[in-house]
């Protein structure tokens, strides 16, 4: 719809509630179509917070993808992450 230039606002929570990453890509794109993202609840972190968050979203993908997200396996990859970039 936003390439049909159908949409002129989309309105998300949270930024990642639209995509895990790339937000910044994502609303270059909604721009040149003409559409805007609109995030309701802002959250300020420190460039070092968002990169250990982005961290723990990628293991947390794969590791779930590994090992299942009920796993034991799986929640002790995630928490060593943790530990590690914290």
């Amino acid at each position: 719809m936003i390439l049909e230039r159908k949409i002129s606002k989309v309105v998300i929570a949270y930024e990642d509630r639209l995509t895990r990453f790339g937000i910044e890509t994502l609303k270059k794109i909604f721009k040149a179509f003409e559409t805007e993202i609109e995030v309701i609840n802002h959250e300020e972190k420190n460039p070092k917070e968002e990169l250990v968050e982005d961290l723990i979203k990628i293991v947390s993908h794969f590791a779930g993808k590994l090992y299942g997200m009920r796993s034991h396996k799986y929640e002790e990859v995630v928490e060593g992450v943790k530990k590690i970039v914290s």
